[in-house]
């Protein structure tokens, strides 16, 4: 299990209702399915730790490893 928390630059603020996904490398891992993050900004995945994207609105913020609590900020 991986989760991805949505936090403001502006604000340092988590953000609810964030459309998140995760798009892992490699040719069989392919994409998360959308997570909205919660009240507490966090959106949770049932999948493996591993390299990949972010995405958080359809935008790309994060790339490397993702495994436990990843923290984004947008």
């Amino acid at each position: 299990m991986v989760s991805v928390k949505v936090i403001s630059k502006t604000t340092g603020n988590a953000m609810k209702s964030q459309k998140v996904s995760i798009g892992f490398s490699g040719f069989f891992r392919g994409f998360s399915e959308t997570v909205y993050s919660d009240g507490n900004g966090e959106a949770n995945f049932n999948n493996d730790p591993g390299e990949g994207t972010i995405y958080v609105n359809g935008n790309a913020v994060y790339r490397g490893l993702i495994s436990g609590m990843k923290y984004v900020y947008i």
